[in-house]
């Protein structure tokens, strides 16, 4: 393919019809950022040749290098026939406004959490600068943690993760933001070595997939983290450990927020006597609760 394609394209315009085409014979999965074909040739594109990314038009009919050429056509490649996510590619991932530094030692950030950080959880906390504490469990690329220090500025942020490489990755992307005065990073098994820790509010967009969804998973995704992913079963491991532990880390007016995926009809199941309330999303109130303290067991 690269041989070839690379003498016949000449422009922007050319590489980006060459690419859509690629992407779409090939049958790419999109789900990391872009949602169809045109838009992640378009990024890969621009992000590969340094060029703004909200100005393709301007730059469509520009004749490429032979170079350049030859590195788009390179990644284009390696998208179409290794698989691998755009993110992972260009090492960054966006939520809203925010970009982040991601590479496969995580996975990439998608959460709808993002969403209600951008908004402080109104109407749940009605005094951003009220809250003092928080934590964002299972922060994989600190994203969550990031913008939780935006959204609550006198809050002092715990990050935790099981894993040590995903830390890595949190720990580049907090000094990015410099953030290294607000957020700590903490190497745990979910809330094994808090100890007599208690925040206002904890945040988590845990493993939730469960095990037929992981076997049936796009190959996409397989450059993830399985642990990362994978939840047991029905997908709700992680989130049942969390509900069971959540009440001795939250403060008297302390909140939880959790992310379960397509998860809802099975965990309202499983936990029948709980008030959940659910968060609307830009994709609905179907994957993201929130329970006060008083509302946990054992409160």
């Amino acid at each position: 393919m690269l041989t070839q394609a690379q003498s016949q394209l000449h422009t922007i315009r050319d590489l980006l019809r060459f690419a859509v085409s690629q992407f779409n014979k090939t049958g790419l999965h999109f789900g990391h950022g872009s949602a169809n074909a045109y838009d992640e040739a378009a990024y890969l594109i621009l992000k590969s040749l340094y060029l703004p990314l909200d100005q393709l038009e301007l730059f469509l009919d520009a004749r490429v290098t032979t170079d350049e050429c030859k590195h788009v056509l390179e990644i284009i490649e390696r998208r179409v026939k290794e698989r691998i996510p755009a993110a992972y590619l260009t090492h960054e991932a966006w939520l809203g406004d925010y970009s982040f530094y991601v590479d496969e030692r995580v996975i990439i950030p998608r959460s709808f959490i993002a969403e209600l950080l951008g908004k402080q959880l109104a109407p749940w906390i009605k005094a951003p600068e009220v809250v003092s504490t928080a934590l964002d469990l299972c922060t994989g690329s600190g994203c969550l943690a990031i913008l939780m220090a935006h959204s609550f500025p006198n809050a002092t942020i715990d990050a935790v993760d099981i894993s040590v490489q995903a830390l890595a990755v949190a720990h580049k992307n907090i000094q990015d933001y410099g953030l290294e005065d607000k957020i700590d990073l903490i190497e745990s098994n979910l809330f094994s070595v808090l100890q007599k820790k208690r925040y206002d509010l904890i945040i988590s967009n845990p493993p939730y997939v469960n095990a037929e969804s992981i076997a049936q998973l796009p190959q996409e995704y397989r450059h993830e983290p399985e642990n990362a992913l994978a939840s047991g079963e029905d997908g709700l491991d992680a989130t049942r450990l969390i509900l069971q532990q959540a009440v001795r880390y939250l403060t008297e007016e302390g909140i939880l927020v959790v992310e379960i995926g397509h998860n809802r009809a099975a965990l309202e199941q499983a936990f029948p006597e709980l008030p959940f309330t659910w968060l609307e999303t830009s994709a609905g109130d179907e994957f993201v609760f929130l329970l006060q303290r008083e509302q946990l067991p054992d409160a």
